[in-house]
């Protein structure tokens, strides 16, 4: 069964305004296009059927970006907008509610994290655990917090940003099987990292799913120009 995809691109990229104020994040320009165009190319090289965009701030642009040819991507886009903001959770679990496969992607609007889609899912209906995420190795770095996994795999905690020499990050990549009820019980407006993930890595749920990829956060200005020749060098438009 194709997988369902969805992409949260609802925040307000207050990280990015230095260098990009007048879009919204996924769509700031890399050579020329926008980052969404890249995203969605990419994931044409995985059994993606459906792509749900988790949209907010200038959600018009989005919109009438993606409605303005629909044909040029081989899967089915649709969208949610976020009246007033609702969190990481919030946001996410109003895009779930267009999700039909049993176990989705989630992914960043932001970010670009080159996992195998395919495989990470495999991984993830063989873990047995209700929500997966990948896991980024990185070396010298102090603006990330990091992820501590036990032998099994599974996640124990989320750590405080500190200088590292070595570890794992979380990549802002997910899968969830659909109807695992992770999120019901929430109220309207909640977070995700608080809510969701911190309790699950005490209670040993989430499976960790190492993945040395390329990964660029664009929400980050010096990413941000690093994507510039980074994605088109890898990701024919």
């Amino acid at each position: 069964m194709k997988t369902d995809v969805v992409i949260l691109a609802g925040g307000l990229g207050t990280r990015l305004q230095s260098v990009v104020s007048d879009v919204p994040k996924c769509m700031a320009p890399i050579a020329g296009e926008p980052f969404l165009k890249y995203m969605l190319k990419w994931l044409e090289r995985f059994s993606v059927g459906r792509v749900v965009l988790s949209l907010g701030h200038l959600s018009h642009v989005v919109t009438d970006w993606v409605g303005s040819d629909r044909s040029r991507f081989p899967f089915d886009i649709t969208w949610v907008i976020e009246e007033t903001p609702l969190g990481t959770g919030g946001g996410m679990r109003l895009a779930l509610s267009k999700v039909q496969s049993g176990n989705c992607v989630i992914l960043n609007g932001d970010t670009f994290f080159d996992v195998d889609i395919d495989a990470f899912k495999s991984a993830h209906m063989d873990s047995g655990c209700p929500l997966s995420i990948a896991l980024k190795p990185m070396t010298d770095f102090s603006r990330y917090g990091t992820v501590s996994c036990n032998t099994d795999g599974r996640v124990v905690s989320f750590n405080e940003k500190r200088y590292c020499s070595r570890g794992l990050i979380n990549g802002g990549v997910y899968c969830l099987t659909s109807d695992s009820g992770l999120m019901d019980g929430m109220p309207e407006k909640f977070s995700f990292e608080k809510e969701v993930l911190e309790p699950q890595a005490l209670a040993g749920t989430i499976n960790g799913y190492r993945c040395d990829g390329t990964f660029i956060d664009i929400g980050i200005p010096q990413d941000y120009s690093l994507a510039q020749q980074v994605l088109p060098a890898n990701i024919m438009l």
